[in-house]
């Protein structure tokens, strides 16, 4: 008798248990897998495939849910439970989320999910965390891209893709190029965080797309549309150093036009040096940047845009008691660098019934420096234009169709650009034109596959006709998990004329070998992204396994002929091969982290004057680095905590012949941590601390006593040489900082 009343004693509590059930919607539609949380409890579920959730053994009483799903807005809902309480939850889909949009992997708008390319987006919101003054120092959050300074005394660096050195990486803005040879070193300041929408980033080869130079890949800014801009927005901050950065916008309307006007604003004025060697830790830098963007409204929503930017700067380093008055002399060294850069771009859909648009830009450089003794102008102009069709062929095949030209004029005080005899000496500025023609098919193979063909064909009086092939392969089963498989070819064709040449002495002749070839790569990328659901909120993987095959590599023989400088083809190659992970982990509570990780070799091989192979490791290209953000919300207090950070294993560094220095870098870390307090939507006051270690390189220059090398022979045995080019990691130490942010109309 006892064991039948216990048998109907369970089944009575198993019909009337507590709980919460129901199904997840969105416009009707179930959403599989969404996570469905009690805030303040461990308990949740995960919605099955029908959007169908169950939460058993509730007690009765008031509860909060929050229900979070990948590509829709978080909801959060109170309800009361009693008994078996029955809650359908209803869910917005977010355009933003999984479906944001991206141009730079086809060059047309195309959700993020929907790519064949893997692209990465990075919106203003992310270099918050940890925020700076140029989108240069911004960019080393960014897992597998590394900012390196070249120079400790000008501060001067490039950006590394994977470990390619920054030549061959192709930085835009709004598509058009704004970075290439003498402007790659400085372009890539002033840049206002308050223009920029997201910044896209390609890894791999972009050629067949966007021509030379997109050989490692691409980082393309997308400014802001100035009708979705804030009316206002201004960001303020300083650091301890006497640094200081003003970022302000404003939009207005004149008639059909909107436009969006904003301006970046760095003055650092204090000379530093905390390891006494005499020389300022930090170049000094006055920078001014103004830029100005305009959107037409048209009939049928056809794109009209232009803008216009504009950055005056002057920057120096050198020794503690170098002023303006030695610029140029002997007697105290200093390098001081004055730039004025022009920008327009644009773009203007054709008034047809086809989707035809022109593409085009303008970019002047002009740069007044010294080095020491050594005087260095240039002046570069480079014009790019591109006519691009967007066919919609059939419901299978989605054709792109592009014809572009860039024009390059290119001038210096160096023996480069000079010809003739040491006597007889005449400029010869460089007039160069790079014309091609692309066309691209995506072809939706089933609902769950595309597959991207794209070939390029260019041609230059150097090198004779280019062609640049790619295809890309994307496979979907479910939202949930993605691969995508690409292939293709980078190029870029010989560019002279860089800052080495104002080392140069003598007059001397430039001769480009007959039988030049472009400097090509070819590269396979496979990558995986995918989301996993959890009861408190939800993961996201994303692994790129890459390999770069470099060829061809253009490089100055300055030996062969002392009236010469003669170009010619590397006799080897160079790989670029490794794995990179990215990870981010949201949670129901307000936590959330993204980390990252790049293992990586980045080597080349060459025969030496023997004829046998030598192998040796990139400079300044790490096998192990990794980045990381977590943020945190207090959200009784509207407070959020931000700890960011990188870490980097040991690089191969430029040192001299019986270095004392180590030729690797040593493991480092650089770590950063930032309060943000949100005073009402439209105010924030926020503050931390730089470097919290506080860690700096040691030796970075050497014989920084004797910079004019006039002492070489004095008890100096191993007959070392001013040279500031052993450099790691920033000179800059721990420091703090405070801002103050204030957004109207958003």
């Amino acid at each position: 008798m006892f064991k039948y009343v216990l048998i109907l004693t369970i089944w009575i509590n198993k019909a009337t248990a507590q709980g919460l059930q129901g199904t997840v919607l969105s416009e009707g539609k179930p959403v599989s897998y969404a996570n469905i949380g009690i805030e303040g409890t461990t308990n949740g579920a995960i919605a099955d495939e029908n959007g169908k959730y169950l939460i058993p053994n509730l007690q009765n009483g008031n509860y909060k849910i929050k229900c979070s799903a990948i590509g829709f807005y978080t909801v959060s809902k109170k309800v009361i439970v009693s008994g078996n309480t029955m809650l359908n939850i209803n869910m917005q889909a977010n355009e933003n989320a999984l479906k944001d949009v991206v141009v730079s992997g086809t060059m047309k708008e195309v959700s993020r999910q929907n790519s064949p390319v893997s692209v990465e987006i990075y919106t203003p919101k992310f270099f918050l965390k940890n925020p700076t003054a140029n989108m240069f120092d911004a960019l080393q959050m960014v897992n597998g891209v590394q900012p390196t300074l070249n120079c400790n005394v000008c501060n001067t660096g490039d950006i590394h893709i994977n470990g390619m050195e920054g030549p061959y990486t192709m930085v835009m803005i709004d598509g058009m190029p704004i970075v290439s040879a003498l402007s790659g070193v400085y372009g890539l300041s002033g840049i206002p965080n308050s223009m920029i929408e997201r910044i896209e980033i390609v890894k791999g080869p972009a050629s067949t797309l966007y021509g030379s130079e997109a050989v490692a890949g691409l980082i393309n800014v997308i400014t802001k549309k100035p009708e979705r801009a804030p009316q206002l927005s201004v960001d303020v901050f300083g650091t301890s150093y006497n640094e200081y950065n003003l970022d302000a916008a404003v939009k207005f309307k004149v008639g059909k036009a909107n436009s969006l006007l904003s301006t970046n604003a760095f003055w650092f004025d204090t000379k530093w040096d905390k390891n006494n060697d005499n020389f300022t830790d930090i170049t000094l830098q006055k920078r001014v940047s103004v830029f100005n963007k305009w959107s037409f409204e048209r009939k049928f929503n056809r794109e009209a845009n232009i803008g216009i930017r504009y950055m005056t700067e002057d920057r120096w380093g050198g020794e503690m008691n170098w002023a303006k008055n030695w610029r140029g002399t002997d007697s105290v060294y200093g390098e001081s660098i004055y730039t004025k850069r022009f920008e327009l771009i644009g773009n203007y859909q054709l008034p047809v019934n086809e989707k035809i648009k022109l593409m085009y830009s303008l970019i002047d450089h002009r740069q007044n420096s010294y080095y020491g003794v050594t005087s260095f102008n240039a002046t570069q102009t480079v014009g790019f234009g591109q006519l691009v069709w967007d066919k919609k062929l059939s419901h299978r095949h989605d054709l792109l169709f592009g014809a572009g030209l860039r024009y390059t004029y290119y001038d210096d005080n160096t023996t480069a650009t000079q010809k003739g005899d040491s006597v007889n000496i005449q400029n010869n500025a460089s007039y160069t034109a790079l014309p091609g023609i692309f066309v691209q098919d995506e072809i939706d193979i089933t609902a769950s596959q595309k597959l991207l063909l794209g070939v390029r064909y260019d041609y230059y009086k150097q090198h004779g006709s280019i062609v640049s092939p790619r295809v890309n392969y994307k496979w979907s089963p479910n939202p949930y998990n993605t691969i995508r498989l690409s292939a293709g070819n980078g190029f870029r064709v010989v560019s002279i004329f860089t800052e080495d040449h104002a080392a140069l002495t003598g007059a001397r002749n430039v001769e480009i070998k007959e039988a030049l070839k472009p400097e090509q790569s070819w590269n396979v990328n496979l990558n995986y992204t995918k989301h996993i659901n959890l009861k408190k909120g939800f993961i996201l993987f994303d692994a790129t396994a890459f390999f770069t095959y470099f060829s061809n590599r253009i490089i100055a023989d300055y030996d062969s002929d002392p009236n010469k400088i003669i170009y010619d083809n590397l006799n080897g190659y160079a790989v670029s091969r490794g794995i990179s992970l990215n990870t981010e982990y949201a949670f129901t509570f307000p936590l959330k982290i993204n980390a990252g990780i790049t293992a990586m070799q980045v080597f080349k091989v060459e025969n030496d004057s023997l004829g046998k192979q030598q192998t040796s490791t990139q400079i300044h290209a790490p096998n192990w680095s990794g980045t990381f953000q977590v943020t945190y919300t207090i959200n009784r207090y509207n407070l959020t905590i931000d700890l960011t950070g990188q870490v980097y294993g040991p690089m191969r560094l430029p040192i001299l012949p019986n270095d004392f220095r180590p030729e690797y870098s040593p493991w480092f870390s650089l770590q950063n941590i930032q309060l943000t307090q949100k005073i009402n939507p439209r105010l924030q006051v926020y503050g931390g601390v730089k470097n919290i270690f506080n860690f700096v390189p040691q030796n970075p220059i050497m014989r920084p006593f004797d910079p004019f090398d006039k002492q070489v022979t004095i008890n100096n045995p191993n007959g070392y040489t001013f040279d500031p080019s052993y450099n790691y990691a920033p000179l800059q130490g721990i420091r703090v900082f405070m801002g103050i942010r204030y957004v109207l109309g958003q």
